[in-house]
């Protein structure tokens, strides 16, 4: 079985993620990368809702920590950055304090993998571009390279 694919690092001097560059660059192979690497999954963690994409809108902070972010080589407008409020919608509560929210959503992206057939399925039935009748296709050829590569990497 082909191992997972972690999505984010966790940096403690900034206190914030950045995807991984091997999932950046699957991301942009396969047309996952909308206005950042990690929109469609914030969808899926807000219960399929397309306000996931706003899951990291986080301008404020990433700002504050953009110098020292550059300093390590990351451009800031690729920093994730968990800001407690914006993981809970007040509908029927919030039941935990923003420490708690903050302390588990870091656990959760830490261990954060998806298999390259989730990665692949998102890809072939969510992202198809306009025109393009040899979409399936191409991905099914980009998925098998893929595949051939990171079991190289085993």
């Amino acid at each position: 079985m082909l191992r997972p694919i972690k999505v984010f690092d966790y940096f403690p001097e900034l206190d914030a993620f950045y995807a991984t560059k091997e999932y950046q660059d699957i991301a942009i192979e396969l047309g996952l990368a909308e206005w950042t690497h990690v929109v469609w999954i914030g969808r899926l963690f807000t219960r399929d809702n397309d306000f996931g994409e706003h899951w990291f809108d986080n301008w404020d902070e990433r700002k504050a920590i953009s110098k020292k972010a550059a300093a390590l080589g990351m451009e800031g407008e690729f920093l994730y950055v968990i800001v407690p409020s914006r993981f809970q919608d007040g509908q029927d509560g919030p039941c935990h304090s923003d420490v708690e929210r903050k302390a588990f959503w870091t656990d959760v992206l830490q261990s954060l993998t998806l298999s390259l057939d989730t990665l692949g399925m998102i890809a072939v039935n969510h992202n198809p571009p306009v025109g393009d009748d040899d979409h399936v296709p191409n991905l099914k050829k980009k998925l098998r390279a893929i595949r051939e590569r990171l079991e190289k990497e085993e």
